[in-house]
């Protein structure tokens, strides 16, 4: 059996920990549909879901299509007050029996365990993603992590079957330093991924912002001192519980900057729609001032603004582009626009992932390029950066274009096409820039409904395989390092 690894922290390390201080929080939080069923959920929660909708849900209780099963469910107060006057925002936390009609998708969307060194990292690309935690204060339908946070078991690369584990301290920060170490021996590459050093960590999960303050330092100080250059947070707790950014959290993350001064912090929220974020009057409008601007939730906009006015730290916005969610361009055009105006930048938009029961959930990909175009038609040139997203087995890919008009002399065109591009892939990303072009299909969700209309594909978006156990492992998993295998 392996040994376990111990950590050791540096003077300056302690030092930083020592001024951390921890606050309580009220999150008010409702777990699953049991309260609602046996009427123990608050008395004004109650009427979030209709009668039909509960019996809808009960029926499924204990069979296949279970909605919890699928997805667990979970709702904060602040989130609930918002959903009150918002069906869009109801869509992302509200079941509906609709969503396990048809169960088809990926156990491990994208195939992340392929490359998984150490459990709770996935290092695919050249940055690092760590599972620290496997919840979040109110959990969306359409999650794309939700192997993760119904704890299924999957299937890793090697054949073994276990649920997903959470990272660690020792395990991480070795990898890291023994990664690196490789990497600085060989001239600045490593010798069989051709990746440089891992400089740039995502800590994700779940939602790292449901950790306490403690525990987040603690995490930031030991990838400090392990090389780590930048450091993202993904987190949605500034939609669920914006008072988690608190004077306390931000007074840690100022203590943390004096510390490591060097460190990129970068913070990736994640709000689907405006309703999130800007106030509403009892008639469902949004509240604008003397000048014309819309006027934040209160705790959203101080949250945002905590953020914001550190000039070190980095606020970026992703999201998927959901059925019945954001899916339309006036939407989406008010998302842009507000965050950018309130200090942030808009980072990526996605179409959905082939998680279990994706199609409950995914707007066509043609549909959703369409979407997104036009709702930045009348953005201007700083507020309209996002991209369109899909996250392919192979990599990161761009749905860079669809066209209404045929390409003379290329077969297959008649009706458009699609053009892919891959973003990022794995190792040194060999394949970036490389383009898929596929006939049209307007129904189109995932990558599947386009095999048969591929019509020139350098990237090998459709020729794709799986890697089998031992193709990752020599380039990727330092032989010091032990191995928690099933988590």
């Amino acid at each position: 059996m392996a040994k376990k690894l111990e950590y050791t922290q540096t003077d300056r390390e302690r030092a930083f920990l020592e001024t951390v201080e921890e606050t309580r929080h009220e999150r008010e939080i409702v777990n699953g549909l049991a309260p609602f069923f046996k009427e123990k959920a608050p008395e004004d929660m109650m009427s979030f879901y209709s009668n039909d909708e509960v019996l809808s849900l009960k029926v499924l209780k204990g069979t296949d299509r279970d909605v919890e099963k699928r997805m667990p469910v979970k709702i904060t107060r602040h989130y609930f007050e918002l959903a009150r006057n918002s069906e869009p925002i109801q869509r992302i936390v509200k079941p509906s029996a609709a969503e396990t009609t048809d169960l088809t998708g990926s156990e491990d969307p994208g195939h992340q365990m392929d490359y998984s060194p150490v459990e709770g990292l996935l290092h695919k690309y050249e940055m690092g993603l760590m599972y620290v935690v496997s919840t979040c204060s109110a959990h969306c339908r359409f999650c794309y992590r939700e192997e993760l946070i119904g704890r299924k078991e999957v299937e890793r690369h090697d054949g073994t079957v276990a649920k997903k584990g959470m990272a660690k301290i020792p395990e991480i920060t070795a990898y890291i330093r023994e990664h690196n170490e490789i990497v600085r021996a060989n001239g600045g590459l490593h010798p069989e991924t051709g990746r440089e050093k891992l400089r740039e960590i995502l800590l994700s999960g779940g939602d790292p912002m449901v950790l306490n303050n403690g525990k987040i330092a603690a995490w930031l100080s030991a990838l400090a001192e392990s090389d780590i250059e930048s450091i993202r947070i993904g987190t949605k707790e500034m939609a669920f519980y914006p008072k988690r950014f608190d004077d306390a959290f931000l007074a840690m993350l100022d203590n943390f900057h004096k510390t490591y001064p060097e460190v990129a912090v970068h913070f990736m929220l994640h709000f689907e729609h405006p309703d999130e974020i800007l106030a509403k009057d009892e008639n469902g409008e949004y509240i604008k001032n003397e000048q014309g601007f819309h006027q934040w939730v209160e705790d959203t906009g101080k949250a945002m603004r905590g953020l914001v006015s550190r000039g070190w730290v980095s606020v970026q916005n992703q999201t998927p582009i959901i059925k019945d969610i954001n899916d339309d361009v006036h939407s989406l055009r008010i998302l842009q626009r507000e965050f950018k105006r309130a200090g942030g930048e808009n980072h990526y938009f996605f179409c959905g992932r082939d998680i279990v029961a994706y199609k409950a959930f995914n707007v066509p990909i043609e549909t959703a390029w369409n979407t997104l175009n036009e709702s930045q038609r009348l953005l201007s040139g700083i507020e309209n950066h996002a991209r369109l997203s899909i996250t392919h087995y192979k990599g990161k890919t761009e749905v860079n274009a669809v066209t209404n008009e045929p390409i003379p002399g290329l077969a297959g065109s008649e009706n458009g096409v699609v053009i892919f591009k891959l973003l990022r892939n794995a190792h040194s990303a060999p394949d970036r820039g490389k383009v898929c072009i596929v006939g049209r299909n307007p129904d189109a969700v995932w990558f599947d409904d386009y095999e048969d209309r591929v019509l020139f594909d350098e990237a090998g978006l459709f020729d794709y395989k799986r890697l089998k156990d031992g193709e990752a492992k020599p380039a990727m998993i330092p032989s010091s390092i032990p191995q928690t295998g099933c988590g």
